[in-house]
């Protein structure tokens, strides 16, 4: 009688309830992540700073992962993976309620301050709950496990980007602002869109000086607007910090040893943790950039309004979240490492056309790079940590999620390129919002050598491993 082959599953029976109640955190911090990148516009407006100064959003939310992220994995090593699901739930509902008090003094620092704290929790929750995912099961499939379980990330994403899109920025006054002036100026419908983008902002400047008191009500009102969605999900998180408090979950990675610091460091010390800690940084930072700017792209360039750029980022998420089941069937037929490397090729030369093309088909090639995107975290992620134990995971789950400090670092020098000259290049001229792209481009390149080297690496241990 011939062996039949047997396919582990993907998700254990014994393991369905935690894996969806960890699952379904993926979704929050995802929320957290895409009603907060259209801020970085509306507080350019609202509080009349540069971009470089209003990308300090990103700065603040991003720069909480890379500060907690080391922390976060001794905590979680120390105790447990609920232990640390708990203390992030508690850490998000804080920071996400701060919102008020800087709604209600009108002060953009407390709202920095807030972003910050809830990225702590963020921190705890990504720390745990992608290692988590990868221990509930066999080791065969972790990173099919990771990639469903990512699946529900843009899920979150695209609730936070339609609670953007359909309660937050068409209900800013300055929103209104910028449609009564473009009403009461028809000479701009003769002008380029980042002409016209740029006397908006100056007649705002002018509102603000000449009428303070009416500027001041105008931004307490579009600070209320922008609270209230984060003190509901402040209720939310709230809800599920219970949930997690009275189920009993399975420690799947829990180990009593001490960390041995050297055993440690020569089993991250390798191409595959320490490029994708690098890959991972690149990565993060590019997305960022191509979900935050895509805003600054449609209003500057395009002439759109806020809300009708936002909607352009939904698509993007759409897609995104299509192409990530799409791209999660293809692993089972092709290793991570060749899939990552081919993907970034994708987003490269996407958000080239998005620079060097000059209409509606620029920014749809925006849009598009989502596509190539939508694998890229997890799967850099289970390449990095393939073959560590539960435990030495934790730790090197840190580093993956330290990563995420590309996002505070990059959309920050991007603004400063948007607030920059544009450029000349190969007889065309380029406005300082496609010049700016040019980073995300260097960000998949990188992304593309560290996807074709694991592939590499992977077909030479196959080759060395015995029949």
């Amino acid at each position: 009688m011939s062996d039949t082959p047997t396919h582990p599953k993907v998700v254990p029976t014994e393991y369905i309830w935690p894996f969806i109640m960890v699952t379904s955190l993926f979704a929050l911090w995802g929320f957290a992540n895409d009603i907060t990148n259209p801020l970085v516009r509306a507080f350019r407006e609202i509080f009349l700073i540069s971009n470089a100064q209003s990308s300090l959003v990103q700065a603040a939310f991003y720069g909480g992962y890379a500060t907690m992220a080391i922390p976060a994995a001794l905590v979680i090593r120390k105790l447990s993976f609920k232990w640390g699901i708990m203390v992030g739930l508690a850490l998000y509902a804080i920071g996400a309620l701060l919102t008020i008090p800087a709604s209600l003094f009108a002060q953009f620092n407390i709202f920095l301050v807030g972003f910050y704290v809830l990225t702590f929790g963020l921190a705890f929750l990504e720390t745990s709950a992608n290692p988590y995912i990868l221990s509930m099961g066999p080791a065969e499939t972790a990173t099919r496990r990771l990639n469903l379980a990512q699946a529900f990330n843009p899920m979150g994403s695209l609730s936070g980007m339609l609670v953007a899109s359909m309660l937050v920025l068409p209900n800013l006054q300055v929103a209104e602002f910028r449609e009564t002036e473009r009403a009461a100026h028809p000479e701009y419908a003769d002008m380029l869109p980042s002409e016209v983008d740029g006397l908006l902002l100056q007649s705002l400047e002018t509102f603000a000086e000449t009428e303070p008191e009416a500027h001041a009500d105008m931004v307490s009102a579009d600070l209320t607007t922008v609270m209230i969605p984060y003190v509901v999900i402040s209720m939310v998180v709230l809800l599920v910090l219970v949930l997690f408090i009275v189920n009993k979950m399975p420690d799947t990675g829990k180990e009593e040893e001490q960390i041995k610091l050297g055993v440690l460091m020569k089993h991250l010390c390798n191409v595959h943790y320490l490029g994708g800690v690098v890959a991972q940084t690149f990565y993060v930072g590019a997305q960022i950039m191509c979900w935050t700017f895509i805003i600054h792209y449609g209003m500057t360039l395009l002439g759109l309004s806020a809300a009708q750029a936002q909607n352009y980022n939904i698509l993007a998420m759409v897609i995104f979240l299509t192409s990530r089941f799409i791209c999660t069937f293809f692993l089972k037929y092709v290793r991570p490492g060749l899939l990552l490397g081919l993907l970034a090729i994708g987003g490269m030369v996407l958000t080239l056309g998005a620079i060097f093309i000059q209409n509606i088909v620029g920014l749809y090639c925006l849009v598009g790079v989502s596509a190539c995107m939508s694998l890229m975290f997890p799967t850099i992620y289970g390449i990095a940590l393939d073959g560590l134990t539960p435990n030495d995971a934790k730790l090197g789950s840190a580093g993956l999620i330290f990563a995420i400090v590309g996002g505070a670092l990059m959309p920050r020098w991007q603004g400063s390129i948007i607030d920059g000259e544009g450029m000349t290049l190969l007889g065309m001229d380029l406005e300082s919002v496609r010049v700016s792209f040019f980073l995300p481009v260097f960000c998949f390149i990188v992304v593309a050598i560290y996807g074709f080297l694991s592939n590499r690496l992977e077909n030479k241990q196959g080759l060395e491993r015995p029949e």
